[in-house]
């Protein structure tokens, strides 16, 4: 439990009515985990947040009845129950991270915690990084779109940035379990909604951007706003470490108080990269003044690969030891995940499902490959997401490719088939005859396998890490990786 008015501190402006000498057990936005208290046990906190989809305003008189003492809201109710504190706020989504960051008494300032955000490479980034601090001795924690993780103990992750609650929770957990560093994904969708505020950063990371999302942000320009406004927040003792080879790389630190630091495959910076050699056991880069082999593959994992050194030489790791590390260490899961057949012939799986991401992946395959083997790939589009890249991402699958299936993603609430007649739409009349549409994915990753031969490669890309598909909100095993590996072993 923690008093009422310490969790209220860092609020700003808020207007209080009722009892203040109360006890807070949780802090809660649904209503429907709401938990009855006996009197002196204290009681549940509940925000009313205005979400997409509904607003949390009109369950207030429901929270109430179910035992809850207070409430923090936009809009007081008509009628102020007695025996109730009302806290009223003038944006609850935003003041329910600084209530939850208080709640769990600030634990991101009791670690450093190193954002990343961007379109592409968030997941590898953090991922690799948690992977290094630990294997240097660090314990770290992680935050990503696969999993999270406290240490080596695994949390399922179900959204790229929790809530603000869980955010707070599993930061507090960490600092509980004696992490010194925590990584984590900053989605776009995070920041708009609020669900970092209240976080001390040490360092924030910028990757790409690329149009995605847009069905959420409307236009590009706002998806590039919420980007750069995790850089307008960061502190003065923070470092913004930001791809000045993508042109919006310094739009996203022109603002900020961090201390800015930058990376390059193309012009000088601070972190400086070329690629030697490519290929599909590995790349060999010089970084700065070091010349080093890494396991990963692919132009955009150089970059990734900057990012990660940069990163840890600005957290104070010797370079040439982080360096050393990081020759050791293997991509992360569903990113560029690689799958030999017996007869020479090649199978990728990528998380690729923008236009940028898939454009990355293939250029990667044809670059290793000298323009030499032929390239299958199997790609789809998700359901209730941005329609403007579908006939992009088959338009990117036939310009690299030498035969394109497209097939079922994750659907969710849409005709799978009404997808794919988006996709086929971005077909070039002459690549017609190359395309086949194959909405079953399984079926399609079956002939895929079939078409293989003299040591082409097949990408199959979309879903990476995923082990479902979402149809009608319900989520069926599906995993790319074990399918292609049960077809490479019949």
């Amino acid at each position: 439990m923690k008093p009422l008015l310490d969790i209220l501190k860092p609020l700003k402006k808020y207007q209080l009515i009722g009892e203040k000498e109360r006890n807070i057990t949780a802090i809660c936005f649904d209503s429907r985990k709401i938990t009855a208290h006996q009197e002196d046990e204290g009681t549940d906190l509940y925000v009313a947040q205005r979400g997409t989809q509904t607003d949390g305003h009109r369950f207030i008189g429901q929270v109430i009845e179910k035992g809850c003492r207070v409430v923090v809201c936009e809009d007081l109710p008509e009628t102020l129950d007695e025996g109730v504190t009302f806290i009223q706020v003038p944006d609850s989504m935003a003041a329910l991270g600084h209530l939850a960051s208080a709640f769990y008494d600030y634990p991101s300032k009791k670690l450093r915690l190193v954002g990343i955000t961007g379109t592409n490479g968030k997941t590898t980034t953090v991922t690799l990084l948690h992977r290094l601090f630990n294997n240097m001795g660090h314990k770290a924690g992680l935050l990503s779109t696969i999993v999270n993780k406290i240490g080596d103990e695994e949390v399922p992750a179900t959204h790229t940035t929790p809530d603000a609650v869980e955010l707070n929770s599993l930061l507090a957990r960490m600092v509980e379990a004696d992490c010194e560093y925590a990584f984590m994904e900053v989605s776009s969708h995070a920041i708009c909604q609020h669900r970092i505020d209240g976080l001390r950063f040490a360092g924030g990371i910028f990757s790409n951007i690329t149009h995605d999302h847009l069905d959420f942000h409307k236009t590009f320009a706002n998806y590039i706003a919420a980007k750069k406004a995790f850089f307008d927040h960061l502190p003065s003792s923070a470092f913004a470490l930001t791809n000045i080879d993508d042109k919006n790389g310094l739009v996203m630190t022109q603002n900020s108080k961090a201390s800015v630091s930058t990376y390059s495959l193309r012009s000088l910076a601070t972190f400086k990269g070329q690629i030697l050699d490519n290929n599909f056991e590995g790349l060999q880069m010089r970084i700065n003044q070091y010349e080093v082999f890494f396991k990963l593959v692919g132009r955009f994992n150089a970059y990734n690969l900057l990012a990660i050194y940069g990163a840890a030489t600005l957290l104070g790791m010797p370079q040439d030891e982080v360096l050393c590390q990081m020759s050791m260490l293997d991509s992360a899961s569903g990113r560029f995940q690689i799958v030999r057949r017996k007869d020479g012939c090649t199978a990728v799986v990528d998380y690729a499902h923008t236009p940028d991401a898939l454009q990355n992946v293939l250029e990667t395959i044809v670059d290793v490959t000298d323009h030499k083997k032929e390239v299958i790939t199997i790609v789809g589009c998700g359901g209730d997401r941005d329609r403007t890249k579908r006939p992009e991402m088959a338009e990117i699958a036939c310009k690299y490719s030498d035969k394109v299936i497209l097939t079922s993603d994750n659907p969710r609430t849409e005709d799978p088939n009404a997808i794919l007649e988006e996709m086929m739409a971005g077909v070039p009349e002459n690549k017609k005859k190359q395309v086949s549409v194959i909405e079953n994915r399984h079926e399609a990753i079956k002939t895929g396998n079939m078409l293989l031969n003299n040591g082409g490669v097949l990408l199959i890309a979309g879903k990476g890490h995923e082990n479902y598909q979402e149809i009608n909100h319900v989520k069926h095993h599906f995993d790319d990786m074990e399918e292609i590996t049960n077809c490479f072993n019949q």
